[in-house]
């Protein structure tokens, strides 16, 4: 065990390293599993950060389509709180050298993006924000004496005394090795979301539930976890995970079409492809499901620009062997954003005391049933800042503290890979972007029996998430956002609002399921 003064955050993308910024000069301990900038959902992210920044928009219309596309569950004062500080965020992030998007006269280059009223995505070289952005941050924490980074370290529990968080369990990440408790006075969570947790999705392979997953095993209080986006345009190129095709490429005109060469979004929704995300979701897997091939067509709206503006869509589909200039590229649903997560009041603290949480980790009421597209970003940048702040305000006057000097005691700890393929299956096959009564208990099941098996904190902390998921998708009787009930398919006014829940609860949910 070891004892420090330093601030622990456990994750190393923008919500992390921005938050470690601004708690400066306090010292922090910054958990990486992987070198900085690697393994991060942050880094690649290829939309933007979304900010009423241009001529006629204001935040209040950003607040209202957040809450529009989170299908009535969305937290109003969050969505104003959140979409007013935005662009100074944006102001923020150029100070610290992000070479965002400008045209002509210097002023910001506004995309347009699905459910956006407006174009109010600000962007880096195409589809480059969310490498660039963790670039620049990168390069200002190596240039801050107050930021310990322990990379190849992976959190892995938390120590709870009397309803507190008192200190967080280490290991090292990729081989085999005993557990080390380090005791801090204050603990931020900013490790991710849960897309790794099923067979298909767009996340590094990392991010599988695992902070979510440690803080519901240690007793916090979880929020809307059975709200999963799917990206409707991943790219089928045979890579796990699966590269992305961005929203951009839409906003830009690229249109969705079959194998027959219609353009299947026409009927199903006035905005086409720029329909809300859960709708071209649902009708891409539809089409596949269907034997018809779904692709995305950018060559009528972007012909060789493709190329030039968007290079990881360019370098993922030459890796496929598949020319965007001349062919449209076959695309399919996958598990992109977790709008669920560790529950948070508006300061940012979770229901146990001196833990806080900020980026997909979180649930802060912003997202409701559906995230805003490039609200992700946004949100991380907030509650960082809002997180330091209310750190800094328990802790009081900055106490100096010596780098944290970690070591770990042998072991062999290691997570049995073809269950965590047989879990993300099982997540897939009955968690996935349509759902019934019959398929989630499937899904339980198999978590259930898992978990048994499987003793492993990483892999407990993964089917903590898996059930969290899992049981109150099959409580919530209704379809709303990126929740679809094939059994349910309608909305239902009486449960629009959200889902809270603990661990405990979720597993009450399913020892019912595996009674029937």
């Amino acid at each position: 065990m070891i004892e420090t003064q330093r601030v622990i955050i456990v994750g190393a993308g923008l919500g992390a390293l921005y938050a470690a910024l601004k708690l400066a000069p306090r010292p922090v301990l910054v958990i990486s599993p992987e070198h900085l900038g690697e393994g991060a959902s942050s880094a690649w992210a290829q939309g933007g950060v979304a900010a009423a920044m241009s001529k006629g928009d204001t935040p209040e219309s950003h607040a209202k389509d957040t809450m529009v596309a989170g299908a009535g569950t969305v937290d109003p004062e969050i969505a104003r709180m959140v979409t007013a500080e935005a662009a100074q965020h944006i102001l923020d992030l150029t100070d610290l050298g992000t070479p965002f998007d400008r045209d002509a006269s210097g002023s910001y280059v506004m995309s347009r993006e699905a459910a956006h009223s407006m174009a109010r995505v600000v962007r880096v070289k195409g589809d480059q924000a969310g490498r660039e952005i963790m670039q620049a941050l990168i390069g200002a924490v190596r240039e801050t004496p107050s930021v310990q980074v322990a990379q190849g370290v992976l959190a892995s529990g938390l120590e709870v005394q009397d309803g507190t968080v008192t200190g967080v369990w280490l290991e090292k990440a990729g081989e085999p090795s005993g557990r080390t408790l380090v005791r801090a006075p204050a603990i931020l969570l900013a490790g991710g979301g849960s897309g790794g947790l099923f067979a298909v999705t767009t996340n590094p392979p990392r991010i599988r539930g695992q902070v979510i997953g440690m803080a519901a095993r240690a007793g916090a209080r979880i929020a809307d976890p059975e709200f999963v986006q799917f990206h409707p345009t991943a790219i089928v190129a045979g890579e796990d995970p699966a590269p992305l095709a961005t929203e951009a490429l839409r906003g830009e005109g690229a249109v969705l079409i079959n194998d027959a060469g219609e353009r299947f979004m026409l009927p199903v929704h006035p905005d086409a492809e720029l329909a809300p995300r859960d709708i071209v979701a649902r009708a891409v897997y539809l089409e596949r499901q269907a034997g018809r091939n779904p692709q995305l067509d950018t060559r009528a709206a972007l012909g060789e620009e493709v190329l030039h503006r968007f290079p990881a869509v360019a370098d993922a589909c030459k890796r496929a062997g598949i020319d965007p200039v001349l062919q449209p590229i076959p695309v399919s649903a996958a598990a992109h954003y977790h709008m669920g997560g560790i529950e948070t009041d508006s300061h940012g603290r979770a229901s146990l005391g001196h833990l806080w949480v900020c980026g997909e980790a979180s649930s802060t009421g912003l997202h409701g049933a559906n995230r805003l597209a490039s609200n992700g970003l946004l949100e991380a940048l907030v509650y960082a800042r809002i997180c330091s702040l209310g750190i800094g305000a328990m802790l009081g006057p900055v106490v100096d503290a010596p780098e944290v000097p970690l070591s770990f005691p042998d072991g062999a700890e290691r997570v049995n890979e073809a269950a965590v393929q047989k879990l993300r299956q099982a997540m897939t096959d009955g968690v996935g972007v349509v759902r019934d009564a019959a398929g989630l208990k499937r899904a339980l099941r198999i978590i259930a029996d898992i978990e048994a098996v499987n003793p492993e904190q990483a892999m407990q902390n993964m089917t903590a998430t898996a059930t969290l998921i899992a049981a109150a998708a099959l409580a919530r009787e209704e379809s709303r956002g990126g929740h679809f009930r094939s059994d349910f398919p309608e909305t239902d006014p009486d449960m629009a609002e959200r889902t809270h829940i603990t661990l405990e609860e979720a597993r009450v949910i399913r020892a019912r399921a595996l009674e029937d």
